[in-house]
């Protein structure tokens, strides 16, 4: 598997997705992935908030999420079925702004990924939407897909052998955030000005339609869940 970071101009707010791609990813053949950080798309969306005070920041951070928990570095939320840190507002790279997440994410990997498939005249194609996470008892940041089309993005072991023959019976690989780990690796999450990335050779399952939960687990079957169960919602 190869990814390739893009460098390109700074994404301003407003600045149409489609055309800035096809600027700086000029060609794309069949069985490429394209990486897109949240960050651009949520600028075409013009989703960010120009009023940083912590008073403003708490009640965006509500508004964005099903679930919200005051700690003592940041607020532990839940937004769109997953766990993560303000519900997902940044302030780096805003130039002084909140950049929210974006908008329907599936949505927009879905039409980016029929209009590309146009645009370039090709049949298989990925589309992977990436933003940061922090895992629990981990230091650092990786990349996690917040919105993904084109491609398989689960990849279920359940019922085959493993190297001995014992048949597998929960194992499944997270293959959408495990590209969008890769690749959010080479493009940075600083100054480096990559917020495009292209994966070839990527060992995908090419599909034309993916199915929106494969990725969703409910608290109730989740390992983690009893951890969450004793909490109270804070909105």
């Amino acid at each position: 598997m190869i990814i390739r970071p893009i460098k390109t101009r700074v994404f301003q707010e407003g600045d149409d997705l489609l055309k800035f791609i096809a600027k700086y990813v000029p060609r794309l053949r069949a069985k490429s992935i394209l990486v897109v950080t949240s960050k651009i798309v949520a600028l075409s969306q013009r989703r960010i908030n120009n009023l940083i005070s912590d008073k403003n920041f708490t009640r965006l951070v509500k508004a964005e999420s099903s679930w919200a928990l005051k700690t003592r570095h940041t607020w532990l939320t839940i937004k769109d079925g997953s766990l993560m840190a303000n519900a997902g507002i940044d302030k780096s790279n805003g130039n002084g702004k909140l950049i929210l997440l974006p908008r329907n994410s599936y949505k927009i990997a879905d039409k980016l990924h029929r209009q590309l498939c146009r645009y370039y005249k090709i049949k298989q194609l990925g589309v992977v939407i990436t933003d940061s996470r922090i895992a629990p008892l981990r230091a650092g940041v990786m990349g996690v897909a917040v919105g993904y089309a084109g491609f398989q993005g689960v990849k279920d072991y359940r019922g085959q052998p493993d190297l001995f023959g014992r048949k597998f019976k929960i194992s499944r690989v997270d293959v959408a955030d495990s590209l969008a780990t890769a690749a959010v690796l080479v493009m940075g999450e600083g100054a480096e000005r990559c917020p495009l990335a292209v994966i070839t050779n990527a060992p995908v399952r090419f599909v034309n339609k993916i199915n929106r939960r494969e990725l969703k687990i409910s608290l109730a079957d989740d390992m983690y869940g009893p951890l969450f169960r004793p909490l109270k919602l804070s909105r």
